[in-house]
């Protein structure tokens, strides 16, 4: 399918990991499908991302530096190597000076990073820029948000309601798009009797917690994603493992779909202010349900829909039997049909595609009161 009016388009990643699979986490996933995406529509798509990553140019001058460590057990997802946050405003300042060559300039940036910096070239490029807030307040870019003038084009999307209230809280405004999940790649899996955790190997996702609820209820477990604190897993997830439980490593979609597919219950156990929790809505789409700790978004992300119990945060006996409960009814083909068609009609990739193309297409031409008009009318349904 072809896109209505073609658009010039320059996707900024998140900065510290390449963009491809196994994906380092949910957001590098959302922001991997959403350039695909685009591209399948027509659009003329740059990406700016980390070396290393799916759909990028041949050329170096939209390649960000990645982190270099001085040894494995240093590597973090929180904290940088001396010098990192240097070499990325400096290949930032390379790529804003590219968008004002006519040749090489774009209708619009597609802004997913975590640095400031591309936030201010809607100010000093006259670049409209969209970006998605994906954390909770990151004190760089909330200073590059109140920088900018009342006439910049730029506006700015959140991917809750919990992350835009957040971002108020500082003085940031922004409209509620929720993350999508692809149903034509998240199929519906037959179950099992093992249970599943997956995401990233870091302390504010507690993997250790989903162990121990295991173990309190005599349930086998196993754990996939990317260690992203080496530290945290050599010393409270590692020591954990065997006995039932099986860490299997990163694993690409089609595999980490076969493995939570086949599982009987899906553990999310964020104990920091989760923007959104992709993997809520994945295990979902499988047909697998939910027991989730109640922090940040995930409440927001469950609402309303079959297959999910949310307990207090840190509370590893309530977790332990909600995900007894809802393993007990995994094993109905029913049920499970049930859990995916709700998860399919609330969190469908393709509904949010084709409503952050709207409105970029109107971003694109710098008619921001149209973009706000066009934002409300999709949170007004729901979106």
């Amino acid at each position: 399918m072809r896109a209505a009016q073609r658009l010039r388009v320059l996707v900024v990643a998140p900065e510290r990991h390449p963009l491809r699979q196994p994906h380092a986490g949910g957001l590098e996933a959302v922001v991997w499908n959403r350039v695909r995406w685009l591209k399948r529509r027509g659009h003329d798509v740059e990406l700016c991302a980390a070396a290393g990553s799916d759909f990028l140019g041949s050329g170096a001058d939209l390649q960000l530096p990645s982190p270099r460590w001085r040894c494995i057990d240093e590597t973090s997802d929180s904290e940088n190597p001396a010098g990192h946050r240097g070499r990325i405003a400096d290949a930032f300042a390379r790529v804003r000076r590219r968008l004002t060559d006519p040749v090489d300039g774009v209708d619009v940036v597609d802004n997913h990073s975590l640095h400031g910096d591309p936030i201010l070239w809607s100010r000093d490029a006259g670049i409209p820029v969209v970006t998605t807030l994906h954390t909770p307040p990151l004190p760089d870019m909330v200073h590059a948000a109140r920088s900018l003038p009342p006439t910049a084009p730029h506006r700015f999307l959140a991917v809750s309601q919990y992350t835009a209230r957040a971002w108020s809280d500082e003085g940031v405004d922004a409209f509620v798009f929720p993350n999508g999940v692809d149903s034509s790649e998240w199929r519906r899996g037959r179950g099992g009797e093992q249970w599943v955790w997956f995401g990233r190997i870091v302390p504010e996702k507690a993997p250790h917690l989903a162990i121990r609820a295991a173990r309190l209820a005599g349930a086998r477990l196993r754990i996939a994603g990317r260690i992203g604190d080496q530290r945290y897993f050599t010393r409270e997830v590692e020591p954990l493992l065997g006995d039932g439980v099986e860490y299997v490593g990163p694993l690409r979609q089609p595999e980490l779909c076969a493995l939570v597919g086949a599982s009987s219950v899906a553990l999310v156990t964020p104990v920091w202010s989760e923007p959104f929790g992709l993997v809520l809505a994945e295990a979902l789409m499988t047909g697998t349900p939910v027991a989730a700790f109640d922090a940040g978004g995930a409440s927001e992300v469950l609402a309303g829909l079959p297959g999910c119990t949310v307990v207090p945060a840190r509370d590893v006996s309530a977790l332990a039997q909600a995900a007894l409960s809802l393993a007990a009814r995994s094993a109905s083909p029913a049920f499970r049909d049930r859990v995916r068609a709700a998860a399919s009609a609330r969190h469908s990739l393709a509904r949010r595609h084709r409503e952050v193309e709207r409105v970029l297409t109107v971003a694109a031409h710098s008619r921001m009161a149209e973009v706000d008009s066009l934002i409300a009318g999709a949170e007004a349904v729901g979106a």
